[in-house]
Parts: structure tokens; C-alpha cells; sequence
């Protein structure tokens, strides 16, 4: 959440030979990853695959959740929704990547990179707050089995998720205004591949205090906060597991929690290592920042459909009734 913060170093000599030249000085170029513009051409190949299984894998799960009526619960609506947001997530970001990598194509407006700016943090922000429900979906449903039906419902999902979505919105909005508002000299070069946030920030000739301190509160106060109720969640939820006397309902319990884990796992690991690396590992290469920065839009995206294709029976019978058609 906020996690794709990453340093903006003195990057001059990483760049010999490189052509700073474009149609609209008043544009901004993206660099890529700073010092490997030689192996851009390879390094896209992993990156459009990751991309490609990652849109096909979500766009099944919404496809099979929206045909099977058996499906329309809560906990399938959540996985839709994170489904979005991966989807999300990743086309904010990789296409422009790939067409830095193959094309050459690192020109970006103003506009557009300010809207990337907005769309990227949303995202983020809105996956987190689904994580958090889901985490809440887990702790009713084992802890309190017989109300489940009653707490949540279709109905009250989807109005979790708009909240989540609102408060994400309010959160982000304040960012590209905040960028908006500040000068731009000679120097419109980011070493990214994306814009995000303080790499944008970071190539102004103004204070950027005020855009630093706001990044770190909202980091803190949306990942802090979120991370919290997770944690209380199933902290919650292994007191009670370990209460149930039959092992046969304890696995199951376990079990129904296992996917929820792996997949909170591979949403936040790459997003704290990053925001970590960034604030605590100042003699770490520039590249290296970039890659996790770029890990945290691909591998989630990837991984979350296939985790619970794998893990979920039901979901993952409904994918075989399909593909065995």
C-alpha cells in the first residue's frame, strides 16, 4: 500500500549516450530502470508474461464467479473484487512499462502522469482495504459460523467495498494536487519505470516537504491501520481454532484460512520489502528499488488467482467444468 516509494538517485552516470530529447519539453521522460537500458528489450519478456497469466487468471475468476449462481457469495464477491484490483493495479503500470522497454517510448505528459500517479495509489489503497475484509469475512465465518449469513450478506460486501473504495479516493486525491502545485525546472528525468508519487516529487526544484510528509502519513496510517485489524483478525481466529476440540473441524478451520494467508502474503511482502529497502537500505542500487517496485505491481496479479484456483475447491471445480468443456 503505498509501497512503491522509491529513491530518485543522481542517476548522470548511469547514462551515457542516453537522448534526453522530446517532442514537448514540458513533458517528463521515464527512464526505466537507470544503468540497464541495454537489457530493457529481455527484461520486458518476463514482465509481459507475468502481465498476460496475471490478466488471464483474474479475468477467469470473474467470469466463472459472474456465470455460476452458486457463487454469489460473499466470499467469491470479495475475490471479484480483488480480482479487480489486481487487474487494476497492473494495467496502470505495465503496459507504459513495455512500451519504454520495446519502443523506446518514455515521453509522458504531465496529465498523464499525474492521472497514473492517482489510478496507482487508489488501487493500492482499495486492495488493502479488501485484504481487510476478507480478513473480517474469515474471522465471522469461523468464529461466529451462525450468524455469518446474517452479518454478511451480497449487500453489505458491496458496501464495504464502496467505502473502501471512498476512502482510498480521499486518501490519493490530495497526491497529484500536491504535484500539481510544484515547479519543474530543467531536470523532468525520472529513474522509473512508472510514476509514482516521490519519484515525481523527487525531480522538482521546489520544498517537497509537504509531499514527503503526506506520503509517509498515509503509508503509515492506511498500512499501519489495515495491517492492525488483519493481525487482530486472526489473532482472533487462532484463539478460537485452538479451542475446537474435533481435529477434523480444526483442519477445516485452518484450511479455510490458509488461502486468505497466501494471499496477504504475496499482496504485502513485496510492498513492505520495498517501502523498507526504500527508507532503511539507502547503499542498495537504484535497480534494485525499481525491480520491487515492479514485483509489487506483477507478481500479486499473477499469483492471487492461481493461489485460489489451487486452494479452493469449489472454485477450483467450477474452473475444471469449464476448461474440460
Amino acid at each position: 500500500t503505498l509501497c512503491t516509494d522509491e529513491p530518485v538517485r543522481h542517476i548522470g552516470h548511469l547514462m551515457p549516450g542516453f537522448n534526453l530529447t522530446s517532442s514537448d519539453p514540458s513533458n517528463f521522460i521515464l527512464m526505466g530502470i537507470p544503468g540497464l537500458e541495454a537489457a530493457h528489450v529481455w527484461i520486458a519478456i518476463p514482465f509481459c508474461a507475468f502481465y498476460i497469466i496475471g490478466l488471464l487468471g483474474n479475468f477467469t475468476l470473474l467470469f466463472i464467479v459472474s456465470k455460476e449462481q452458486t457463487l454469489h457469495k460473499p466470499m467469491y464477491l470479495l475475490i471479484c473484487m480483488l480480482a479487480l484490483t489486481d487487474i487494476g493495479m497492473s494495467t496502470s503500470v505495465v503496459p507504459n512499462t513495455l512500451c519504454i522497454f520495446w519502443f523506446n517510448l518514455k515521453g509522458i505528459t504531465v496529465g498523464g502522469c499525474l492521472t497514473q500517479v492517482f489510478f496507482l495509489h487508489t488501487v493500492s489503497v482499495m486492495q488493502s482495504a479488501v485484504l481487510v475484509t476478507m480478513a473480517f469475512d474469515r474471522y465471522v465465518a469461523i468464529c461466529n459460523p451462525l450468524r455469518y449469513s446474517t452479518v454478511l450478506t451480497n449487500t453489505r460486501i458491496t458496501k464495504l467495498g464502496l467505502v473502501g473504495l471512498l476512502r482510498a479516493v480521499l486518501f490519493i486525491l490530495p497526491m497529484p494536487l500536491l504535484l500539481n502545485r510544484l515547479q519543474f525546472c530543467a531536470n523532468r528525468i525520472i529513474p522509473h519505470t512508472y510514476c509514482e508519487h516521490m519519484a515525481v516529487a523527487k525531480i522538482s526544484c521546489g520544498d517537497i516537504t509537504i509531499n514527503r510528509t503526506y506520503g509517509l502519513v498515509v503509508a503509515c496510517v492506511v498500512t499501519g491501520f489495515d495491517l492492525t485489524l488483519i493481525a487482530l483478525s486472526y489473532g482472533l481466529i487462532i484463539t478460537t481454532v485452538l479451542r475446537i476440540s474435533s481435529k477434523k473441524a480444526h483442519q477445516k478451520a485452518l484450511n479455510t484460512c490458509t488461502t486468505h494467508i497466501c494471499v496477504m502474503l504475496t499482496s504485502y511482502t513485496p510492498c513492505l520489502f520495498s517501502y523498507m529497502t526504500h527508507r532503511f537500505g539507502e547503499s542498495i542500487a537504484p535497480q534494485i528499488h525499481i525491480f520491487l517496485a515492479n514485483l509489487y505491481v506483477l507478481v500479486p496479479p499473477m499469483l492471487n488467482p492461481i493461489i485460489y484456483g489451487v486452494k479452493t475447491k469449489e472454485l477450483r471445480d467450477k474452473v475444471g467444468k469449464y476448461t474440460c468443456r
